[in-house]
């Protein structure tokens, strides 16, 4: 079975807590602190499989979870990395954010390897929160939280060439003249039920991939029938051959055909319209001479227009040389990059901005000391490392930007005094 879209749920896993033990030697009555860290949680990561077509393996499974890291330990043990979750998928798959729709990863070219979701740090253990003035510290850092995020799957097959045209026109027909696909073909609609991929090989190796986008009718950029289901399959081509009856075997005007398909492909994507485009005037052994030539019509209304159109007869091979020959010419004036869908969405910077509670309050037991607390401020504390200039940089701002110095000065902080925020302490200064 064919599945070009999946939506599924991801999870990283969260790191480790740190440990909170302290030394118990013989003749050492009150040995220092020695717990240790907690392990890295798991990454969430996607691969590409040669081997894949198809999405159809996350149709049955939807939720998807790295490991945890584990708790830091005695002895200064530091807590193991939890294991990564690899989800293997066909290449042109498009990873995107669920509810945004933007992309967060193109599973396309050199990109074959991809972290989506990065697991939480380990927590420090309590033996890194000694101090001069703190020499017994009760504290250990909380492993950094799990990520957790819905994201849709989309597989946008990967041609230099789109064949598209309203069903029965000959397409799958053409694709098993000219290339080494072997596509169903039978006489009714939307008989191709998946884009069909081919290879053409021209003298020389300079071949190129087309694919069989099924059967467009209008209103298929609004869902209708089948071809909204495989519009994005076209996104990635270089090129549009569009195939037209110019028999009008079942009564249809080429000319009205062709307009039509490129008001779908524009309603999609106006880009899709822009693309280099080519006529395949298919079944001209069937054109009855009542004094019309319906190829001649098309040529006169599209060659102005900088579009070729060239008579062709998929089923005896008349004019398939000059047509795969042009389109080989005109491949060559494009840039040979593929197309790639760019990240818009980066899940580790959007993810750690969570709107977490935090409170300030004055402590009763010690003099001058005020103590910061809540998810959020663990949360900030597992990720940051206070030791760079960079990082305790983004500390400051960090305290600037949640509101939390504004909230020190009301509860009535004076420059000297000591802030606490878990095993963090520091004095307070404007």
């Amino acid at each position: 079975m064919f599945a070009d879209r999946a939506k599924i749920f991801i999870r990283s896993g969260k790191g480790g807590d740190g440990h909170v033990s302290f030394r118990r030697e013989l003749f050492v009555p009150n040995g220092g602190p020695d717990g240790g860290d907690g392990g890295k949680g798991g990454d969430v990561i996607f691969e590409v499989d040669e081997g894949l077509n198809t999405l159809y393996d996350f149709r049955h499974k939807r939720k998807f979870s790295a490991q945890d890291g584990e708790q830091g330990g005695k002895r200064r043990c530091h807590g193991g990395n939890g294991k990564d979750i690899v989800l293997k998928v066909p290449p042109g798959t498009v990873i995107k954010e669920a509810e945004s729709g933007k992309v967060i990863a193109d599973m396309s070219g050199d990109n074959v390897r991809q972290v989506v979701l990065t697991g939480g740090k380990g927590g420090l253990g309590n033996m890194h929160f000694a101090t001069s003035t703190m020499q017994v510290p009760k504290y250990a850092q909380p492993g950094q939280s799990a990520k957790e995020l819905w994201v849709s799957l989309e597989l946008k097959v990967i041609a230099d060439v789109g064949l598209v045209g309203f069903p029965n026109v000959g397409k799958s027909t053409l694709l098993s003249r000219v290339t080494n696909a072997r596509p169903k073909i039978a006489n009714y609609h939307f008989t191709t039920l998946s884009p069909n991929l081919g290879v053409v090989d021209l003298e020389g190796g300079r071949g190129f991939v087309i694919a069989d986008i099924p059967g467009l009718i209008e209103g298929a950029s609004e869902g209708v029938g089948l071809g909204h289901e495989f519009l994005r399959h076209i996104e990635r081509t270089k090129a549009i051959i569009h195939m037209v009856d110019a028999a009008s075997t079942e009564g249809r005007d080429p000319i009205d055909d062709i307009h039509k398909i490129n008001s779908e492909l524009a309603a999609y994507n106006e880009e899709l319209a822009n693309r280099p485009q080519v006529i395949a005037a298919n079944k001209i052994d069937a054109i009855y001479d009542d004094g019309q030539d319906p190829v001649a019509r098309l040529k006169e209304e599209f060659e102005p227009k900088g579009i070729r159109v060239f008579p062709i007869s998929a089923v005896s091979g008349q004019g398939l040389s000059e047509l795969l020959y042009y389109v080989r010419e005109l491949l060559d004036t494009l840039p040979a990059e593929d197309v790639i869908f760019e990240p818009e969405y980066f899940p580790d910077e959007v993810l750690i901005e969570e709107n977490l509670p935090y409170t300030v309050t004055k402590s009763a037991e010690e003099e001058n000391t005020y103590i910061v607390e809540g998810p959020k401020i663990e949360k900030m504390l597992g990720y940051t490392n206070l030791d760079s200039e960079k990082g305790f940089a983004f500390f400051q701002k960090f305290l600037k930007d949640t509101g939390i110095l504004d909230e020190l000065e009301a509860a009535g902080i004076q420059e000297g005094d000591t802030v606490r925020m878990y095993g963090l302490q520091f004095d307070y200064y404007k």
